[in-house]
């Protein structure tokens, strides 16, 4: 499976996917960031290897009409949610091994510990709050 790419033509089959069960994983980027492009690639063999998960990815400065303001610190920053549960959102080093025991990590808890963790800090409130594509791609839930 490839990862979509966010953009008005695709944000119907992005809205789909989260609105489902499925975990969802979101590379937030730039396009002038040269990490970011050559994380490109990682992040689709990252997909490869999930095949029953939903991969996307979005430029948040080019599709900020789509995804709002979304306040990332630095490139690229990887998203994880499942439902309507954020479980990580966060800077990632561009390091596909990495990523892949973070996802396989996540994948592993259960709803109930997910639910939990979720509200476990300020920090992961806000996420559910600030970060949520669900709710950032105004989806009907």
């Amino acid at each position: 499976m490839r990862s979509l790419t966010l953009d008005s033509t695709t944000r119907d089959a992005v809205v789909a996917a989260v609105n489902g069960d499925a975990w969802t994983v979101a590379c937030l980027c730039a396009a002038w960031c040269g990490t970011c492009s050559s994380y490109r690639a990682t992040f689709e063999q990252l997909a490869v290897r999930h095949p029953d998960k939903h991969f996307v990815w979005i430029d948040i400065e080019d599709q900020a009409d789509l995804v709002g303001d979304i306040d990332v610190d630095n490139f690229p920053t990887l998203l994880l949610q499942r439902g309507d549960t954020v479980a990580f959102f966060g800077t990632m080093v561009p390091d596909g091994g990495v990523a892949d025991r973070l996802v396989q990590a996540q994948a592993e808890l259960s709803p109930e510990e997910l639910a939990r963790l979720a509200q476990s800090s300020d920090e992961r409130r806000g996420w559910q709050r600030d970060c949520n594509l669900r709710t950032l791609l105004g989806s009907d839930t």
